[in-house]
C-alpha cells in the first residue's frame, strides 16, 4: 500500500523508523524543506512544497497514494489544511498523529498569548534578556521589539536579514537535558522565556528548567489546525496503517 507521510517531527521519523521494510507497506516521506540538512530517514524521502491543495492532489494521483499520515508540527496548520482538503476530495484516508498540548504545572508562570506578534507585545517595554524558543522562521516578528536582548537556539542559522538588532544565535541541536536547559538559561541570565506549545518530550526539558526557575514563559498558542481520523502515537498510526493495507502480503 502506497503512503504519504507528511513529516518533519519525532514522530514522524519515529513512524518512518517503525515502518520502514514492511512488506505490506511502501511509505514516503514529505519533509517542507525547513532544515537543509536534515536527519537521513530510512524510507524514501521527498523535499519541498506541494504547490498548493492542487500540487497535492497531482502527487496523490501521480504516486497512487493509498492513505496519508499527517506527523506535522502542531504549528504546520497550512499543511494540514490542505491534506484533509486534498483527501477528502480523493477519499484517500487521512488519520492525523497530534501530540497532547503541555498544560502548566504548579510553579509554572506562562502568559498564554495568540500569536507571535503577541507574544512580543507581551515582552513589555523595559529591556528583558529573551531565550527565544521558536523556529528560525519567526525570530524576525520580534525585531518589532528592538529594545531587548535575544539569545535564539537553532538548528540553522536563519536566511532572512531582518532580525532583532540584539540577537544572538546558538546553533545546536537536541534533544536537551533539564540540566543543561537549566545551565543555559542561569548562563545567560535569562529573564524570560518565549515558547510554542509543541507539547511532547523532545523539548519539555526547557519548560521544566522554566518552572525549576520560577522563570516567566510567554507561550504561544496553537493555531487552529484541520486534521483527520487523530491518533496520539505512533505504535496507533501504524496499526491503521495496517488495517487498511492488502492482507496476506
Amino acid at each position: 500500500m502506497r503512503v504519504l507521510i507528511l513529516g518533519g517531527t519525532t514522530e514522524a521519523s519515529a513512524l518512518a523508523q517503525q515502518v520502514a521494510g514492511d512488506p505490506r507497506l511502501a511509505p514516503i516521506l514529505s519533509l517542507a524543506g525547513r532544515t537543509v540538512s536534515p536527519r537521513a530517514q530510512p524510507i524514501a524521502t521527498r523535499t519541498g512544497g506541494f504547490g498548493g491543495i492542487d500540487g497535492l492532489l497531482r502527487f496523490l494521483h501521480d504516486e497512487a497514494i493509498e492513505a496519508v499520515v499527517d506527523a506535522t508540527h502542531p504549528y504546520a496548520d497550512q499543511i494540514s489544511a490542505h491534506a484533509v482538503a486534498a483527501c477528502r476530495e480523493t477519499g484517500v484516508p487521512l488519520t492525523s498523529l497530534v501530540r497532547l498540548e503541555w498544560q502548566p504545572e504548579a510553579g509554572d508562570r506562562w502568559q498564554v498569548v495568540p500569536s507571535f506578534d503577541a507574544a512580543a507585545h507581551a515582552l513589555g517595554t523595559p529591556p528583558r534578556r529573551v531565550f527565544l524558543s521558536l523556529g528560525r522562521q519567526e525570530l524576525h516578528i520580534f525585531a518589532a521589539a528592538p529594545q531587548h536582548h535575544y539569545i535564539a537556539r537553532l538548528i540553522e542559522r536563519p536566511e532572512r536579514e531582518d532580525l532583532p538588532p540584539d540577537l544572538r544565535l546558538i546553533q545546536a541541536r537536541g534533544p536537551f537535558d533539564r540540566e543543561a536547559e537549566l545551565r543555559l538559561l542561569i548562563e545567560e541570565r535569562i529573564d524570560v522565556m518565549v515558547s510554542k506549545n509543541a507539547g511532547g518530550n523532545a523539548t519539555y526539558a526547557k519548560i521544566a528548567a522554566a518552572r525549576a526557575l520560577a522563570l516567566p514563559v510567554v507561550m504561544i498558542a496553537r493555531p487552529h489546525k484541520p486534521a483527520g481520523h487523530i491518533l496520539t502515537n505512533v505504535e496507533k498510526a501504524v496499526a491503521w496503517l495496517h488495517g487498511l493495507a492488502p492482507r496476506g502480503v
